[in-house]
């Protein structure tokens, strides 16, 4: 029996170029944050409005009578890194939301921020200058409002929002939207609540999304869109398949004229 014959080196040829197809990737060497069911010790809880948190940046200003609220307004500096332009190349500085929750604000000493909305923080502000400031004029904005978009997304990223109030689909809208290859009924939401890691999903095909009750984001929020089985097994597929499947045949081809003759 000859082991060489055109018909066992077709076999072999089919066999290879099948295993070289096959060898795909798994949804878990593909798919981020598998490891995190949802359940309701780490389901995200409803916030209607932002809340400040540890690590913001927030620029308050206060008006009313000028020499009255010149103490509790830190001059525009032309070199801090952490600040918002105001005219030319002046910056007004930003407080930092410390690790306990607090600023330290001119005059007033420690400020608990954290945790506070920013009506409830404009409120706080305003009973604590009252004492100095008649009808004081508290405005406040958070500076480092930021949403990560990773995954089956045409433009993954980070990304900046300048009005403090954005949603899912404007998010989405940000990174690009969706590639083709995007579970439309899947997409992710991470978001830090007192300090730990919370979870939930969103179903785009359903018209039901924007009442969901996280359908507007929160700072750093993260959004992940999974990508479907299609996507999954062409994630691995090498991109020298093609020649190599190529090569076999061809050599299969060229040993079965020679043994034929």
């Amino acid at each position: 029996m000859n082991i060489f014959s055109p018909k066992r080196l077709i076999k072999a040829s089919v066999i290879v170029i099948a295993v070289i197809l096959t060898s795909c990737a798994t949804s878990k060497e593909i798919v981020y944050f598998q490891d995190e069911p949802i359940s309701e010790n780490n389901e995200i809880t409803v916030n209607s409005e932002l809340i400040y948190k540890p690590n913001d940046l927030i620029f308050i200003s206060v008006g009313g009578d000028k020499d009255a609220v010149a103490p509790f307004n830190l001059p525009a500096i032309s070199y801090s890194t952490s600040s918002v332009a105001v005219n030319g190349d002046l910056k007004m500085p930003t407080y930092l939301i410390d690790a306990n929750g607090n600023i330290e604000y001119p005059v007033l000493g420690t400020l608990k921020i954290a945790g506070l909305t920013r009506t409830q923080a404009t409120d706080y502000l305003k009973n604590k200058l009252k004492d100095y400031i008649k009808d004081p004029i508290v405005n406040i904005r958070l500076i480092n409002f930021t949403i990560t978009v990773l995954g089956e997304v045409e433009n993954p990223g980070t990304f900046t929002v300048e009005d403090e109030k954005i949603s899912l689909t404007q998010a989405l809208g940000m990174a690009g939207d969706l590639t083709i290859y995007g579970k439309r009924n899947n997409v992710f939401l991470i978001r830090e609540q007192d300090g730990k890691k919370r979870f939930t999903k969103f179903d785009l095909t359903s018209i039901n999304v924007v009442n969901s009750p996280n359908y507007y984001l929160q700072q750093d929020d993260v959004i992940y869109v999974e990508p479907n089985k299609s996507r999954v097994r062409s994630a691995s597929y090498n991109q020298n398949n093609g020649v190599i499947i190529s090569a076999v045949g061809t050599l299969a081809t060229i040993i079965a004229i020679f043994i034929a003759k």
